[in-house]
């Protein structure tokens, strides 16, 4: 749960709507690092952009390495996943 305002994605419209249905799509739901970013549509989608390219784009990691890096740092900053 976070303490910043979320935009239940219930309610939501234009674009903010449809980075939401991407992020369905992607996950099967919506999680709350997405939600909490929903207030600010333009700041979703770049946040979005850039994900997508550092864990999808050329890179001279492997997939696995990058999602391992991600594991790791996520323990490191205790983030629960």
């Amino acid at each position: 749960m976070s303490w910043i305002d979320t935009s239940p994605p219930a309610g939501a419209d234009g674009m903010l709507e449809r980075l939401f249905a991407a992020a369905r799509a992607r996950a099967g739901r919506v999680f709350n690092i997405v939600a909490v970013m929903g207030p600010n549509p333009p700041v979703l989608r770049a946040s979005m952009g850039l994900y997508q390219e550092v864990m999808f784009g050329r890179s001279p990691l492997s997939r696995a390495q990058r999602e391992l890096l991600a594991v790791v740092v996520g323990r490191a900053n205790g983030c629960r996943y």
